[in-house]
């Protein structure tokens, strides 16, 4: 029986031969108490409002999953896109974040790594950070319409994610990266592929790249639909696609990319996480992911949320045990 990390490694390969299929985060420790954390998001606290280091202000009220930017005419960072540099800050991420890695790397050295592979992660993509600083609307608006601006601001954020990236892999040396920015809704992209070609390609390729070149696999979480640039995905560096949801034509992409990249999701939230979600609907829906997307290979059942867990703790237990049955049932390993 092959080890969570073996699991992994094996499907990753375009002709690998795993024995069974990744209960979700199985294979990955992540790593989350890193000097870059600290900074960037050490603000985030249920049950208070805040401002991160960019001045967006976040809210994280004391029910809800988790914090989330609350941008508004009256408090975004900013408002006027040919006017950026004059309220948009960059984060000096080398002056702040340079020291102090002691405390991850015991972490990360006391991992089992004959077992487990060690995660770093990085929230808050490129487009995202564009929205937290003047929301949804402006940032579509400006790409279409400021596309010089645009263009300035979006190198700024990309420069300052690749000095995050470059931090993280030089001193916490990390067997994989899980990196966010969600590129779609649940059933398109925010904009048309050609405009997400021209702002965020290259930068995600360099990014990417960096990390590739220092032998960590790239795992990016976009839980959205992103059919239409998956050729894009496999070409700026990205190994594991987490959050794909199942309105993707998931059976289709495996044919396209065959085996280029793993596919990690499936998973229907609306079904699976509810507070009244029964055992019955659970089993169902991780068993109707299992049927249809393990035959096409390199696939991980998954809930699609960028870090392990659900919303309703019911639910995580059930969806491993599920895929447990379906490893059982169809490899003989449970």
């Amino acid at each position: 029986m092959m080890t969570p990390k073996e699991l992994l490694l094996e499907t990753l390969k375009r002709d690998g031969k795993p024995d069974r299929l990744i209960r979700q985060y199985e294979p990955f420790v992540p790593i989350m108490n890193d000097p870059l954390q600290k900074y960037t998001r050490g603000n985030r606290k249920r049950g208070v409002t805040s401002v991160d280091k960019w001045g967006t202000q976040i809210l994280f009220p004391e029910d809800a999953p988790g914090p989330m930017p609350h941008v508004t005419d009256e408090n975004k960072v900013c408002p006027d896109i040919t006017c950026w540099r004059d309220t948009v800050k960059v984060p000096d991420l080398v002056a702040n974040c340079s020291d102090g890695w002691e405390e991850c790397q015991a972490f990360a050295a006391a991992v089992d790594h004959d077992q487990y592979l060690t995660m770093g992660f990085m929230g808050t993509g490129i487009f995202e950070q564009c929205h937290y600083l003047m929301g949804f609307e402006d940032t579509l608006v400006n790409l279409l319409l400021e596309p010089d601006d645009m263009h300035d601001l979006v190198d700024a954020i990309a420069e300052y994610r690749f000095q995050y990236a470059k931090l993280l892999v030089d001193n916490l040396k990390p067997d994989v990266i899980l990196s966010h920015d969600d590129w779609g809704a649940k059933d398109s992209l925010f904009m048309k592929p050609d405009v997400w070609r021209e702002y965020f390609k290259d930068h995600y390729k360099r990014i990417y790249g960096y990390m590739k070149d220092h032998g960590v696999i790239v795992m990016h979480h976009a839980d959205s639909f992103c059919e239409p640039i998956v050729e894009d995905m496999v070409d700026i560096g990205v190994d594991i696609w987490q959050g794909v949801l199942p309105q993707n034509d998931i059976p289709k992409i495996q044919k396209q990319l065959d085996g280029r990249m793993v596919l990690m999701g499936g998973l229907e939230a609306s079904v699976v996480d509810r507070a009244d979600s029964t055992e019955e609907e659970i089993r169902a829906d991780v068993r109707r992911a299992c049927d249809a997307y393990a035959p096409g290979g390199h696939f991980i059942p998954c809930i699609t949320y960028g870090l392990k867990g659900t919303i309703f703790p019911h639910s995580d237990p059930i969806i491993d045990d599920e895929i447990s049955r379906y490893n059982k049932e169809h490899y003989g390993i449970g």
